[in-house]
């Protein structure tokens, strides 16, 4: 029987626990629960009815005003002719309508736009959460996928372990050669569990995206599938063309331009007139009702009566209140235009470094996939050399290191390929369509 290492079983025992805590899921289920229980997500669509609700409340600017009083008491006092303690109600309306206000035009945009802006919000944080929960989903196939080859890497130097054991007790076989095999195998295990502790953190941060409870008795989410290698061919100035109208952070940030310019109109709406239309009228049931300060009967309400005219209002002085409040709201938006030329600026780099970090993984991934295939012949011909006694541990060792670091490299060589494929989905604005905006066209 093989000895096999405590090391090992723990490690085992260890690597099972974890699947057995696990609940399979594949990418595009993550994807789908992502869109569905991620709280960044739902925060998101949250704002966006919110901002409904504030569209309302810019647009009511434009609404006429309507209140109704209805004032009752007991009047008591002696004048000509007049009766002594007299109980009295009547009703009072008011209806205002603005007919000019400079700052309406710009409120009805600013209620358009911060709409907008919600709903480019809520594609920044689905496009943000989704692609979290893609990479924490690759990272997990890559170190479950790292975890399975040195352990098939470890079982190789296990039993290598074994038949210098029994080289060393037959005779065969010096002391430092079972020392030297024994370290070998050793080696693996700070790898082996470093692996293992990657892919837990990656299911939990995957756990995490996808909205799953994180209580104490709750499974964390096992990836399904393999990292597979496929070769994107982009054409850089077509994809940057359409990224600039397509990315959902660069629509955001121009909405955010055209908002605070909006504000600023609002603010510097101050230093023009208001002009609005006024009716009030007074219904009276009864005679007899004295206007408040009238000294004379003439001047009393004798019937129901109606009056309309227009109000007119301008602020001339406001003390450096309005004129500084314009000139704050005038920073934030040349901050807010700043922000955008730089991401509209850098675009192109960033699509550039994308697209030759592709054609750099597919040459190195091409290169170790012909390197591997040679790897594993070599090592079973120095094996089957080592065991008749033609080839020392010493060409066994470097032939194995050399098999795991062309597996580890061909595997490291996948799992960034398909960061690199997520990253220039990302970047372009391709993790999915948006439908046009609803609103209406504001430009």
């Amino acid at each position: 029987m093989k000895p096999t290492s405590f090391v090992t079983l723990l490690a085992g025992a260890s690597f099972l626990s974890i699947l057995s805590n696990a609940q399979a899921i594949t990418l595009e289920n993550a994807l789908e629960r992502t869109l569905e229980k991620n709280p960044a997500i739902q925060q998101a669509k949250a704002n966006l009815e919110q901002a409904s609700g504030q569209r309302l409340v810019l647009r009511s600017l434009i609404w006429p005003t309507a209140r109704l009083g209805v004032p009752a008491g007991v009047q008591g006092q002696f004048r000509g002719n007049g009766s002594s303690t007299k109980p009295f109600a009547f009703a009072r309306g008011f209806f205002v309508q603005p007919l000019f206000n400079a700052a309406i035009p710009p409120s009805r945009r600013l209620g358009d736009i911060d709409l907008l802006i919600a709903e480019q919000q809520l594609n920044v944080a689905v496009i943000e959460q989704l692609h979290t929960a893609r990479l924490a989903f690759y990272t997990a196939l890559y170190n479950r996928e790292l975890h399975s080859i040195r352990e098939k890497q470890r079982t190789h130097l296990e039993e290598n372990v074994a038949s210098q054991k029994d080289r060393y007790e037959a005779g065969l076989a010096n002391r430092g050669a079972l020392t030297s095999a024994t370290v070998q195998a050793r080696e693996l295990d700070s790898q082996i569990e470093s692996a293992q502790r990657a892919l837990g953190e990656a299911e939990l941060k995957l756990a995490a995206a996808t909205g799953d409870d994180l209580g104490p008795e709750s499974t964390l989410p096992d990836p399904e599938g393999e990292l597979q290698f496929a070769p994107l061919t982009v054409d850089l100035r077509s994809e940057t063309a359409a990224a600039l109208e397509r990315r959902a952070d660069i629509r955001l940030a121009r909405l955010l331009v055209r908002a605070a310019n909006e504000n600023q109109r609002i603010i510097e709406a101050g230093y023009y007139p208001i002009v609005t239309a006024a009716v009030t009228g007074d219904f009276i049931p009864v005679s007899g009702v004295h206007r408040e300060g009238s000294t004379s009967r003439t001047q009393d309400f004798l019937s129901s009566e109606i009056r309309e005219g227009a109000l007119y209002t301008w602020r001339l002085i406001d003390n450096g209140k309005v004129a500084g409040a314009a000139r704050k709201q005038r920073e934030t938006r040349e901050i807010n235009e700043v922000a955008c030329r730089k991401l509209e600026t850098n675009l192109g780099a960033e699509l550039l470094r994308i697209r030759n970090n592709l054609e750099a993984l597919e040459a190195r991934q091409k290169s170790l996939a012909a390197a591997a295939g040679a790897a594993d012949e070599n090592v079973a011909a120095v094996q089957q050399n080592l065991s008749g006694g033609l080839a020392s541990q010493l060409e066994y060792r470097l032939a194995e290191s050399a098999s795991l670091k062309t597996k580890s490299g061909l595997l490291e060589a996948n799992y960034q390929h398909n960061l690199a494929v997520a990253e220039w989905e990302r970047a372009t604005g391709r993790y999915f369509q948006f439908s046009e905006d609803t609103a209406p066209n504001l430009h």
